[in-house]
């Protein structure tokens, strides 16, 4: 048996080495080496998406919609961005059992991959490990305030204590390898279903439905369209930002239909769940964080109980996030990190978000700032990873090429770069800016009509193919077994 495109047999006196490097490394997984049953990638995709964070994209809708609109944004937001991200990380990485960033070899070159793993995909997961960690932080103070019979400062020393602690375990876990994590998920993530089912029956039964029904957005703008398209957008970055992680998870599962709809279903389902119950919490309480209410409305025992296990979920979610990064940065770095051993590795990475742990504050105020920016450049990798693939390619990619990178023919550009694919980034991220400046919050006025993610995809897609055409006009672009005769 070989895998798609490889041509190597499996050999089952391969070394312990070879056999490492498939799993933290980034060597294709053959059919038969990969774990992972649908039910495997939903609890995965479900422990992932009912982190603490949804909660968060729960409260910051409040601020534009009530309730019946912030559903429907959250719905039509999750939908669309989730379509696109799915569709633009977990084919490719399912059928050729590879990380995500070598099946990019072609869009970007060797080096742009890696400018974009070192630049916007780092950034963007040290955000959200750094987040998990302050929330995973926050849990672990109120469990102690609650234990200790005080209220203790959302924000105080013990909040940096606990983020530092969900870091090293969350280090632990990864160290194992996906096994480990996938494991843990099946555990972790029906038990977050039914907690985050809970902490809604705790919100009803302290508020009620009607008041719930009638509460008005927190900070909205005067005008209503505006306010329900900023919060689908909102919603789209959110579905989007899923991409860095989810191509590397894909690759473990066993056949497309164990990939693609649980990473769809997985994560829309259970996303529009947990961000429910922050919407009703931020509109009825004035704080959609359950590290906040959760102990005061739930009690001490029950309270403190959904508290712990929620800031365990948060471990496992920093642990898959991490462990696709890692390995997006292993393979963009040439030899600077293949000698480098896992679990250094993987330290390295925390650095960033330890020290993040000292400023919880920051990383709460400036939450939803960060989802826009950094989907703005996300919503245009995803875009020109379709038309690459879709389009470009024809699905039909060559893994031998793609390994040798700049030393092949099929996947080599002059310098290691694919201008067509950098330049179509850059494109389709100021479009998004123009469109929508989440920093300033100015919009112009088609931003109420088509918002800003998906025109922004769509702009970078083609742009791309246009580029690649203009600037590498004749050059073959599938493997020579499929290329059509002339």
């Amino acid at each position: 048996m070989s895998g798609p495109g490889t041509g190597v047999d499996q050999n089952p006196g391969v070394s312990a080495d070879l056999e490492r490097e498939k799993t933290i490394g980034t060597f294709p997984l053959l059919s038969a080496e990969r774990t992972w049953s649908g039910w495997d990638f939903t609890w995965v995709n479900t422990a992932l998406a009912i982190a603490t964070w949804a909660f968060l994209v729960g409260g910051s809708t409040a601020l534009l919609v009530g309730f019946a609109d912030g559903i429907a944004a959250m719905l039509i937001g999750n939908a669309i961005g989730l379509c696109f991200m799915v569709l633009a990380s977990v084919p490719a990485s399912q059928r050729y059992g590879s990380e995500q960033y070598t099946l990019l070899r072609g869009a970007f070159g060797i080096v742009g991959v890696g400018a974009i793993v070192f630049t916007i995909i780092l950034i963007t997961e040290m955000g959200w490990s750094s987040l998990l960690a302050v929330m995973a932080g926050r849990a672990t103070s109120q469990v102690v305030g609650a234990a200790a019979g005080t209220e203790l400062d959302q924000y105080g020393p013990l909040v940096t204590v606990g983020a530092l602690a969900a870091i090293a375990i969350a280090w632990f876990v990864l160290s194992r390898g996906p096994v480990t994590i996938g494991r843990l998920n099946k555990y972790v993530a029906p038990g977050l279903a039914v907690v985050t089912v809970l902490m809604m029956i705790v919100l009803v039964s302290a508020t009620s439905w009607d008041s719930l029904a009638s509460a008005g957005p927190l900070a909205p703008f005067d005008d209503d369209t505006l306010n329900f398209m900023v919060a689908v957008e909102f919603n789209v970055g959110v579905g989007v930002s899923w991409y860095p992680v989810m191509g590397s998870l894909a690759r473990m599962t066993k056949h497309r239909k164990a990939a693609l709809w649980p990473a769809y279903g997985g994560l829309l389902v259970a996303t529009l769940i947990a961000q429910a119950v922050g919407l009703a919490a931020a509109l009825t309480i004035g704080d959609s964080d359950p590290t906040v209410w959760m102990v005061p409305l739930g009690g001490p025992v029950l309270g403190a109980a959904i508290l712990v296990f929620i800031g365990f979920a948060n471990i496992t979610s920093m642990s898959s996030i991490v462990y696709s990064t890692v390995l997006a940065l292993r393979q963009s770095s040439g030899r600077l990190f293949a000698r480098i051993p896992w679990k250094y590795l993987t330290a390295a990475f925390f650095v960033l978000p330890a020290i993040m742990a000292f400023f919880p504050q920051f990383m709460y105020e400036q939450f939803m700032t960060f989802v826009l920016f950094s989907g703005a450049f996300l919503t245009s990798i995803c875009g020109v990873a379709l038309a690459d693939y879709f389009v470009l390619r024809r699905q039909s990619l060559d893994l031998r090429e793609l390994h040798l990178a700049g030393r092949g023919s099929l996947y080599a550009f002059s310098g290691g770069v694919n201008w067509a694919g950098i330049a179509a980034v850059v494109v389709g991220a100021a479009f998004y800016l123009w469109l929508y400046n989440p920093i300033t919050l100015e919009t112009l006025p088609a931003f109420s009509v088509i918002t800003a993610t998906l025109p922004a995809a769509v702009v970078a897609a083609a742009f791309y193919l246009i580029a690649f055409r203009l600037l590498y006009r004749g050059r073959p672009t599938l493997p020579s077994n499929t290329q059509e005769t002339p």
